[in-house]
């Protein structure tokens, strides 16, 4: 039996949920769900034929499955599979319907966080996952994703966070260039369960997320994260739908993103639906770019369906634009260069964001990974722009 809520999803900008491919048709880029997505480079992936296998998911480092253990499977029909996701587009419907599914059970706390890597091969063919991670009642557990390599990709990430549960989930998103990843994260929260999902998107060609959020009993918490850093060429897009369906839930949504270099392009959308039934319940989200150079483009539209004004509070801001003369200012003040202001205005921009990952190893290793993405030292990046 399904745990979705039995109410149905009503948005404009958040399509009615289906395993039907017939109810998905395929792209033209004129649809409000697509408007922003280059979808003539995705034409493979509108045809479920073009489906080569998946992509194998192992468990490394420290955690509850022990170093190099492949997850077990569901197939077609076992729950939880199903249970939470329901493909919105036509692309997460082929990967709900043409792969087996990996599943992770967390079933106590688990003090190590539980590493997935999910590594392209470089062949380019088109691949599905799907992804279920159940947390059951009163667990805690952080896990963390690791997609990279080179690949043209689907994943799917269900996620079911039992009553009184703590879950966080870590997607990071390092795919070398060349690479396309399309993926749709759907996560039920029960009662008093706190769900934290962090996305950080850094590599690849075109990267576009879907992260969803419904609740399945009053009390739940939900908090989205998002880092993401846009070079030359590169398309990031992360859309967002948080469906108060609940009383008394809370949801915080908070995005930040950094764009360089010539044609680099962002995208986020956020929509939070406000259902009558959902008294008492608190949300926020927000959106902030950063733009490092020239011919950059970040496009930020925040959104609130507000069907109940017996609400704790509700609202969204979002923000594009380039440095603070005035921090840079100060710290140059100081006798810091240029070059060593600008980074420590970028890292500490995302620092609000990834200290929340709580894996000290993690977030040092992505702080690095923002700096190469400066070029500092190089001539890439803001070195080139000033020389």
């Amino acid at each position: 039996m399904s745990n979705l809520p039995e109410t149905t999803t009503i948005s404009y900008l958040h399509p009615q949920g289906s395993f039907n491919l017939a109810d998905h048709g395929v792209p033209t880029g004129r649809e409000e769900f697509w408007r922003f997505t280059p979808v003539e480079k995705l034409t493979d992936f509108f045809d479920e034929n073009n489906v080569q296998g998946s992509l194998p998911i192992h468990c490394v480092g420290l955690g509850a499955l022990g170093s190099g253990t492949s997850l077990p499977t569901l197939g077609k029909g076992q729950v939880p599979r199903g249970t939470v996701l329901k493909p919105v587009d036509r692309t997460s419907a082929i990967a709900a319907t043409t792969a087996d599914a990996s599943y992770l059970l967390i079933d106590s706390e688990v003090a190590e966080p539980i590493r997935l890597t999910i590594q392209g091969d470089d062949n380019q063919v088109l691949t599905a996952n799907h992804l279920v991670i159940e947390a059951k009642p009163l667990s805690r557990a952080t896990v963390i994703l690791q997609y990279g390599g080179r690949a043209r990709h689907i994943g799917n990430v269900e996620i079911l966070v039992g009553d009184g549960a703590h879950l966080t989930v870590v997607s990071i998103q390092d795919w070398e260039r060349g690479s396309v990843h399309l993926g749709q994260h759907e996560a039920l929260v029960n009662k008093d369960s706190v769900y934290r999902h962090i996305v950080v998107t850094l590599g690849g060609d075109l990267v576009r997320i879907q992260n969803n959020v419904s609740y399945a009993s009053q009390g739940g918490d939900a908090e989205l994260l998002g880092v993401y850093f846009a070079e030359a060429g590169q398309h990031l897009e992360h859309r967002l739908f948080v469906d108060h369906n609940h009383p008394k839930g809370v949801s915080h949504v908070n995005y930040r993103g950094a764009l360089q270099g010539e044609k680099a392009t962002s995208v986020w959308v956020g929509d939070v639906l406000i259902r009558p039934a959902a008294q008492g319940i608190e949300t926020y989200e927000a959106n902030k770019n950063l733009v490092l150079t020239d011919g950059c483009r970040a496009e930020a539209v925040p959104n609130l369906e507000i069907e109940t004004g017996n609400i704790v509070g509700a609202g969204h801001s979002a923000s594009t634009g380039r440095f603070d003369e005035e921090q840079l200012f100060y710290l140059q003040s100081r006798g810091v260069d240029e070059a060593e202001a600008r980074r420590l205005v970028v890292r500490g921009f995302f620092t609000t964001v990834l200290n929340k990952i709580g894996v000290e190893d993690v977030e040092t290793l992505l702080m690095d990974k923002i700096d190469t993405e400066l070029g500092f030292g190089s001539e890439t990046g803001l070195d080139k722009e000033e020389k």
